[in-house]
């Protein structure tokens, strides 16, 4: 599966000049957990995240303690690019998802921009790769039928069933066929994994 089918678009992006407070009103009523931070030309200068957002904005309660607890040493931070984070690991649309789950689980990172030269394209979320995931199997059985279908005519009488994302094709056809078959199922989304049987 490449990255601009599990991607986001149009991707919600964040003024580099904007407050704090701006951009937790921008990401709350979109619910989103990130977006990238722009300059004036649209360029992207950093991600920002909820968690970033949220440094800094609380005090103590003095109702929780016994005593007064002091106050910050610091105000909180004012603007969006005092939170960001400025070095973006970011993909293009025709990577492949694998990839991009591997630098989610690496680095830890939750949302990572989708770039076309120095345009922000779209973004992928562990949310939207879990959305794949959630996929019922006839969604995927459905989708791999008609893909088998409307990409060769020579796989159009593939036998398809699918438990837990997991294809299993029968055909009756040669081996070349079977190998187009299993590159096109390894394509739809959802799919875990493929296993072909004569």
């Amino acid at each position: 599966m490449l990255v601009h089918e599990v991607m986001t678009a149009p991707v919600v992006a964040v003024p580099r000049d904007w407050t704090v407070r701006q951009a937790i009103r921008l990401l709350y009523e979109m619910n989103i957990t990130a977006a990238p931070v722009v300059d004036e030309e649209g360029r992207m200068v950093g991600i920002v995240s909820e968690m970033d957002l949220l440094r800094g904005q609380f005090e103590a309660d003095p109702r929780a303690y016994l005593r007064l607890a002091a106050p910050p040493e610091a105000p909180p931070p004012a603007g969006v690019e005092e939170v960001m984070t400025p070095n973006v690991r970011t993909a293009r649309e025709t990577d492949d998802v694998l990839g991009l789950v591997e630098v989610m689980i690496t680095t830890g990172v939750k949302s990572v921009p989708v770039v076309r030269d120095t345009t922000v394209v779209g973004i992928v979320s562990r949310r939207d790769l879990m959305g794949m995931l959630a996929h019922g199997d006839e969604r995927i059985r459905d989708d791999v039928r008609a893909a088998l279908r409307d990409l060769s005519a020579e796989t159009a009488e593939t036998r398809v069933t699918v438990h837990e994302g997991v294809v299993e094709l029968r055909g009756d056809g040669d081996e070349r066929t079977a190998r187009i078959a299993d590159v096109i199922a390894q394509t739809v989304p959802g799919v875990v994994r493929v296993v072909h049987y004569p």
